[in-house]
């Protein structure tokens, strides 16, 4: 089960004027499933995406790329799950093309106004018709209140829908954000193997919602690992629909600092709980370095951590074999690194420093903090000022059988 984690109430997940979702189960790869979402957008709307840098990446996020890049106001976003169209060469753009021509007719909108976005099984062909005969239903249930479904209908080996809802005051109107995102394994930035969608009716300039969603992304979706593999597909998207009535913020704003912010939480939340939610993981590790030099050489020291498997099977199992956690710390690559200068902690217990184990840390200390679900890993390095945190999980037996049964 999820670390901490349960699916959203649906009541919980508030509606954003102007955005409207509708889902089908149209089989694309699995019977009696949710796997085809539809999301339409008011008119004058602000989007922004941020995608995977696989150089594989999927076909339809490279129609993403083009069809925001025309400029001609997306109105619509299309999502199907069981089969990722990466891998797929021109056959694969074509099939992506011809799910926005469909839609695009079924809603007289142009085909260059939709996005669309695919997850599941890569080289595979994307089973267009599928996707074309889902679209009538997903758009007759179109509805502002229908964020639970959507967020069950992105889902592929997720446990748990993950979705989540902010409402703030900006010149006296009530500003609502909600999000959903889906994402188990192959997480890693940059992005993680996630779709994730935010939408909010504040009235943003499109080079104020861009801005943001670089700063929100960045302490967020790439701030989570769960098994080091970076997908062909990720993605993450914007919206502001531009309807509640605030005056238009900027990024010269006085109110540009706390959407910016609650955005932001909105995508750190959602991160996190794709984590929560990695592939049979019992643990949620945050894996905190302090006292780098720069951010790059924190990030280096986190990452090692954080993908080490010797690492997260002995987190799986509350061995408090902490050894493997400074021979990460030796090997990220910073060559110069001082360890007798350097401290590591668990929780808030001192287990290393002076280049080897703390006088006074004792093994039934490491041992009671790893039974926990929720553990902090702590590095200092004493090196300078800049701080890092990510976000990470165990592998347990449960990660293996999920993904040699995943095709099944």
């Amino acid at each position: 089960m999820p670390v901490q984690l349960s699916a959203p109430q649906a009541a919980s997940l508030l509606p954003v004027r102007g955005v409207q979702l509708g889902y089908a189960e149209a089989y694309v790869r699995k019977p009696n499933r949710k796997d085809v979402l539809v999301i339409t957008l008011a008119e004058h709307s602000s989007v922004a995406g941020v995608f995977t840098q696989n150089r594989f990446c999927a076909a339809p996020v490279t129609l993403c790329k083009s069809h925001l890049s025309q400029n001609e106001g997306i109105r619509a976003l299309l999502v199907n799950t069981g089969c990722a169209n990466a891998g797929t060469g021109e056959d694969g753009l074509q099939r992506a093309q011809q799910t926005c021509q469909a839609l695009g007719q079924l809603l007289n909108i142009k085909d260059s106004q939709v996005l669309p976005f695919s997850t599941g099984v890569i080289l595979e062909p994307l089973p267009v018709d599928k996707v074309i005969a889902g679209l009538p239903a997903a758009i007759q249930n179109l509805k502002e209140d229908n964020w639970l479904n959507a967020a069950e209908a992105i889902m592929t080996t997720d446990i748990v829908a993950k979705g989540t809802s902010r409402q703030l005051q900006l010149d006296g109107k009530t500003v609502t954000i909600t999000g959903i995102s889906k994402g188990s394994g192959m997480i890693h930035p940059n992005m993680a193997t996630m779709l994730g969608y935010i939408a909010t009716d504040a009235a943003v300039s499109q080079s104020a919602l861009e801005s943001i969603i670089q700063y929100a992304v960045n302490k967020s979706f790439n701030c989570i690992t769960v098994d080091g593999d970076t997908s062909t597909n990720d993605s993450l998207m914007m919206m502001a629909t531009r309807l509640a009535g605030n005056v238009e913020i900027t990024e010269q704003s006085a109110n540009f600092a706390a959407l910016r912010d609650a955005l932001t939480d909105v995508a750190v939340e959602l991160a996190q709980a794709i984590v929560r939610d990695g592939e049979g993981a019992t643990k949620f590790m945050t894996v905190q370095v302090e006292g780098g030099k720069d951010e790059a050489e924190c990030r280096k020291v986190a990452y090692a951590i954080a993908h080490s498997p010797l690492i997260k099977t002995a987190f799986f199992a509350s061995d408090p074999n902490l050894g493997r956690i400074l021979a990460a710390i030796g090997y990220a690559g910073i060559d110069d690194l001082d360890v007798n200068n350097m401290a590591l902690y668990l929780g808030d217990v001192l287990v290393a420093e002076k280049g080897g184990r703390a006088a006074s840390y004792e093994e039934a200390q490491g041992a009671a903090i790893m039974k926990e679900s929720d553990i902090l890993v702590r590095v200092v390095l004493n090196r300078g000022n800049a701080n890092v945190t990510i976000w990470t999980c165990d592998f347990s037996y449960d990660y293996v059988k999920i993904n040699a049964d995943y095709r099944s």
